[in-house]
């Protein structure tokens, strides 16, 4: 039923829907690549975890960051989602706020920060460890001369299925912290929005001008745990995309 719904939209529809062990049950071009958006904050969010840093540290709110090609960039306000972060400019911040900003809000800003403090070389890691085979973190938001030079962030919804589980069952390290950020994740319009209210469910999104991902690892009451990835690079309007990957999240709590 899935694949004649996937089949039919304008463009390409990525899913992997699988236990935490084992094959998956259902995939549709689940190593198809696509433009990463804010689903690359999750690897971020791993390596600070694993850099083993205090997460009460405080350190400095910035907008200027090396390029990973050449010179230094900024985030742009007006594209952000989330203003908290900006309200600290020229202050500082926990990490571990940032941290939280990052995922549950998506703030760019605080991405930015906590990828400079990590860097690239701790995110590939994260890839690496979690299995991933094709996903890519190799610049910051917004580093416009490191997306002319080549360097882009790219995933699959294989990898991110396969990361979101590594986080989970702590193949990446004490998962607690993690999963709880990931829990308390504040945009419920895609993946979520399929589930039942009070679902457990932790997960991040991400979204530019015709693409929009979901991915996650949903708690059910009554059945083992599972990951879903779905990452849509599209022609539909954002909101049609999320109804999309919210019909797709409640094929998957249908068969859970």
């Amino acid at each position: 039923m899935l694949d004649s719904l996937l089949d039919g939209v304008p463009g390409t529809v990525s899913v992997h829907i699988g236990p935490l062990a084992g094959p998956a049950r259902y995939t549709h071009l689940p190593d198809t690549t696509h433009y990463a958006a804010s689903t690359m904050k999750v690897a971020v969010l791993a390596a600070l975890h694993r850099s083993g840093v205090d997460l009460h540290a405080e350190v400095p709110v910035h907008n200027v960051f090396r390029s990973a090609s050449s010179g230094m960039f900024g985030c742009t306000r007006e594209y952000d989602s989330d203003m908290r972060v900006w309200e600290r400019l020229g202050h500082t911040a926990p990490l571990g706020w940032l941290a939280e900003r990052m995922i549950t809000r998506s703030s760019n800003l605080a991405t930015n920060i906590l990828l400079g403090h990590v860097g690239l070389d701790a995110v590939a890691e994260v890839w690496a460890l979690a299995g991933a085979r094709h996903s890519t973190t190799t610049r910051g938001i917004e580093d416009y001369a490191a997306r002319e030079a080549g360097l882009d962030n790219i995933v699959t919804a294989a990898d991110l299925a396969a990361l979101l589980t590594a986080i989970v069952t702590g193949a990446l390290g004490p998962p607690d912290a993690m999963v709880d950020t990931l829990l308390r994740q504040e945009r419920t319009e895609d993946l979520a929005a399929g589930l039942p209210p009070g679902t457990r469910i932790a997960h991040k999104n991400g979204w530019v001008d015709r693409v929009r991902h979901g991915a996650g690892v949903v708690f059910p009451d009554d059945a083992p745990p599972y990951a879903i990835a779905v990452c849509t690079t599209t022609d539909l309007p954002d909101a049609g995309a999320c109804r999309l990957i919210a019909r797709v999240s409640a094929a998957a709590w249908a068969h859970r």
